[in-house]
């Protein structure tokens, strides 16, 4: 691969590629409501997303942003909080990944670190633990859970991931009553909750909450 094949554009400041705003690499695009609602408020605060070209073709993508324009109820000082990263499955390999998070941390470079979160034993092919740890994260707390609505008999884990810049930087904190009511910023996350379903909460905690141990990792 030549570096030249490969370029890194801010999709919130190139209208170019502002259909990416409202839809990830490949899904179609569609200015849906609470996208737009999002985005309103948080990219004046601070939300960024990230598109990795290849060969001119979008085929990676990071989206990250100060606790308080982030997706997720993490909270920390100094933390920036990432809300995706994906990288299409044909332009694995190449270290996309690595090159989205480089590009993250060369912006924030006051940050003292960045989380997310991580899932583990969940159906979804995004957002997996593993992923996250081969680019440096790794888990400092977890919670159990059961979705209500789909594969509502499958147990797993949504894991607060943490990578530091700095060997004494301190871990974020996360609101786990929140998580459980899912994510409204994005159709395509595995814990999207829709407008149509009511509850407050789409997800249930299982019995087991707390941080990874030997015997229960998360």
């Amino acid at each position: 691969m030549r570096s030249h094949e490969v370029e890194i554009v801010d999709a919130t400041s190139n209208s170019v590629f502002e259909r990416f705003l409202y839809s990830c690499l490949a899904l179609p695009f569609r200015k849906y409501q609470r996208r737009r609602e999002y985005l309103a408020a948080a990219v004046p605060r601070g939300l960024r997303k990230k598109l990795l070209l290849w060969r001119g073709e979008p085929v990676g993508t990071i989206e990250y942003a100060p606790p308080e324009a982030a997706g997720y109820p993490i909270v920390g000082k100094g933390i920036i909080v990432v809300n995706c990263i994906w990288v299409l499955r044909r332009a694995k390999g190449h270290g996309f990944g690595r090159l989205l998070i480089r590009a993250m941390m060369d912006e924030c470079k006051d940050a003292t670190g960045f989380a997310t979160v991580g899932l583990r034993g969940c159906w979804s092919p995004w957002f997996k633990v593993e992923q996250l740890e081969r680019l440096g994260f790794r888990s400092v707390d977890s919670v159990e859970v059961r979705h209500k609505t789909k594969h509502a008999d499958s147990l797993f884990a949504i894991c607060l991931m943490w990578l530091p810049r700095r060997e004494n930087a301190k871990p974020p904190r996360w609101d786990k009553s929140k998580i459980l009511e899912g994510v409204r910023w994005c159709m395509a996350h595995p814990l999207y909750h829709p407008q149509t379903y009511e509850p407050k909460k789409i997800l249930r905690a299982a019995k087991r909450v707390g941080r990874p141990d030997k015997t229960h990792p998360a």
